[in-house]
């Protein structure tokens, strides 16, 4: 799987953007604030319709426009595929693949697979446990279409269940409904409580030696989840809970309250682990991710690195390069001489510079 072209038409700082991409290593160079990970982000937003950084689609589309357009071209499996996004700034985005118009963005999963891999992603392990629910959901939307179905209406059936315990405090008689919604709840819970399981058993398969050799065998790894509720005592633990619910008007129990936790040596690297032991961690996951999706998909993911290399010491850059040879791998950076003095092989350079990409002589450099 690879991206073969970008196209983008007002989008952030790019009037007008059209970029080739090998099935190598392409590197978006530039000084920052010039919109290389502008690109990044496109690219990703082609993939989930949404930004890996939040933000909304008319804080997207250029200043002073009206709408945005993104076409991205990609080789799977040696067919070809497009995908169209169309962002406006008062209604929903428009998506088509293949020239055919989707009604949901689970519809995209599958045509296209990505690992987005930033610097934030470094502090995954020390921060909120959102972010990392968000990386559990993220990668298994994309890589199930049944825990995706299970997401969407588990946070829908939690909406509805929030607002009507809101409601209840005004109209107490609305109490007997709650059942109603604890049954759709329990349904979408267990189904997500048994895929995260599932994921983080494959995910600590392969974490384990990436971790052992990132450290010299000096250290051993272990995810585990932190479930919030089992499925075995999830109605038992609903109903004991409902009285608190009312209080707080909201729900307590349930995989919304989901956490991962990081044993290193047997010691929680979450509370006790060192910045530079966090650190290795969020990077033996994210390295463990790009493997666990090589062998699910049976084809490689795409790799978007954002100005990563930059926060690595030596030895984790030269191990994050050794295991990237075999995969398209899109990278941002201010300076690319780690690259070219690596045993990597660039296929292209491109000069980013004020929303505009001009591609630089590799041999020249």
């Amino acid at each position: 799987m690879y991206i073969n072209s970008l196209e983008l038409s007002h989008y952030r700082n790019y009037d007008d953007l059209s970029i080739q991409f090998d099935p190598g290593i392409t590197i978006l160079y530039g000084d920052n604030a010039q919109g290389k990970t502008n690109i990044l982000e496109a690219i990703y937003l082609s993939g989930t319709t949404k930004s890996h950084r939040g933000s909304k689609d008319k804080d997207i589309i250029q200043f002073g426009e009206k709408e945005s357009h993104i076409r991205l071209k990609l080789s799977k499996h040696d067919v070809g595929h497009r995908i169209d996004v169309h962002l406006k700034k008062n209604k929903n985005k428009g998506v088509a693949v293949d020239g055919q118009s989707i009604k949901k963005s689970g519809e995209l999963f599958g045509i296209i697979h990505m690992i987005f891999f930033s610097p934030e992603d470094l502090g995954i392990i020390k921060n909120a446990p959102s972010e990392r629910r968000k990386f559990m959901n993220l990668e298994l939307c994309q890589l199930n279409k049944l825990y995706h179905k299970s997401f969407v209406n588990y946070n829908k059936a939690l909406n509805q269940r929030n607002t009507l315990l809101k409601q209840i405090y005004f109209q107490p008689q609305l109490k007997d409904t709650l059942d109603m919604w604890d049954m759709y709840l329990m349904e979408y819970g267990r189904s997500i409580i048994e895929q995260r399981e599932e994921f983080i058993k494959n995910l600590n398969s392969i974490v384990k030696g990436i971790h052992s050799h990132l450290t010299g065998g000096k250290e051993s790894i272990e995810i585990g989840y932190e479930k919030n509720v089992s499925i075995e005592d999830y109605e038992n633990v609903m109903k004991s809970k409902r009285e608190q619910d009312l209080k707080y008007q909201s729900t307590q129990t349930g995989p919304h309250r989901d956490d991962i936790c990081f044993y290193i040596n047997d010691i929680d690297v979450r509370k006790f682990g060192s910045q530079g032991q966090q650190r290795t961690a969020a990077l033996s996951l994210k390295l463990a991710e790009i493997e666990l999706v090589k062998s699910m998909i049976s084809d490689t993911p795409i790799l978007l690195l954002d100005d990563v290399m930059s926060e690595l010491d030596s030895n984790r850059k030269t191990y994050l390069l050794d295991s990237i040879e075999d995969i398209q791998t899109i990278v941002t950076c201010t300076g690319y001489d780690d690259f070219i003095k690596s045993r990597l092989h660039i296929n292209q350079i491109y000069k980013i510079t004020n929303g505009k990409a001009a591609v630089l002589n590799i041999n020249d450099n």
